[in-house]
C-alpha cells in the first residue's frame, strides 16, 4: 500500500478506537478522565493525517483515482464517528452537544456525495475535492473539536459558569457546517452533474 493511502487507512482504523474511548465512562461511568485524555490526541492524529495522505501523494507522485475516493471515504468515517459520539455527554444529567436532527442532515448530504462519487467512478470520473469540500471540511473540525472541548470541560469538573453560552456557540458551528455542507453539495451537483450527463 502507499505511503499517502497508509495515512488515509489510519483515521478508518482510529474511528472507532475514538468511539470505544469517548463511550466507555458513558457505558461504564468509568475511566472518565483517562479516556478523554487518551482520545483527544488520538483524533488529533487522525485529523492531521488527512495533511498527510495529501502531502505524501505530491511528495511521491502517489495521487491516484483510488485515493481522490478512499481520502473523502476516511473523512466521512472520522467526521460522522465524531459527531456521533457528540451527540452524548458522559454526564447523564447532561444533553449532547451535537444536535441530533443537524447530525442527520449532515449524513444524508455525506451519503448523497459518496453515492455521488460511485456513480462517477463507474463512468470513469475521480470527483476530487473542491474548495467548497474543503472548507466544509475545516468546519467540520473546528465544530468537533470545540465540542469535545466541551465534553473535556465535563469530564473533568470544571464547567465554567458560562458553560451554556459556550454550548449556544457549539449548537451554532454545527449549523454553519450544516450549511457549508450542502453548499458545497449543491457545487458538486452543478459542476460534476454535466460531466456525468456527458458520459
Amino acid at each position: 500500500m502507499k505511503t499517502s493511502n497508509k495515512f488515509t487507512l489510519t483515521r478508518i482504523i482510529f474511528a472507532p478506537i475514538f468511539f470505544i474511548l469517548y463511550f466507555i465512562p458513558v457505558w461504564t461511568g468509568l475511566f472518565s478522565k483517562l479516556s478523554i485524555i487518551i482520545a483527544i490526541p488520538l483524533l488529533c492524529f487522525a485529523e492531521f493525517t488527512d495533511y498527510l495522505d495529501g502531502h505524501y501523494a505530491r511528495k511521491h507522485n502517489e495521487v491516484s483515482d483510488f485515493g481522490k475516493l478512499f481520502d473523502p471515504f476516511a473523512d466521512v468515517i472520522l467526521h460522522m464517528t465524531t459527531f456521533a459520539c457528540l451527540m452524548f455527554s458522559a454526564n447523564p444529567e447532561m444533553t449532547g452537544y451535537t444536535p441530533r436532527f443537524i447530525f442527520i442532515l449532515i449524513l444524508y448530504r455525506e451519503m448523497g456525495q459518496t453515492f455521488l462519487r460511485m456513480v462517477a467512478a463507474k463512468k470513469g470520473i475521480a470527483i476530487a475535492a473542491r474548495k467548497g469540500g474543503k472548507v466544509k471540511t475545516v468546519c467540520y473540525v473546528i465544530s468537533g473539536f470545540y465540542a469535545l472541548f466541551l465534553e473535556t470541560l465535563v469530564r473533568l469538573e470544571c464547567i465554567p459558569e458560562c458553560f451554556g453560552v459556550l454550548k449556544i456557540v457549539s449548537t451554532c458551528l454545527f449549523v454553519v457546517s450544516l450549511i457549508l455542507s450542502y453548499a458545497s453539495f449543491t457545487d458538486y451537483i452543478i459542476h460534476f452533474g454535466k460531466t456525468l450527463k456527458q458520459n
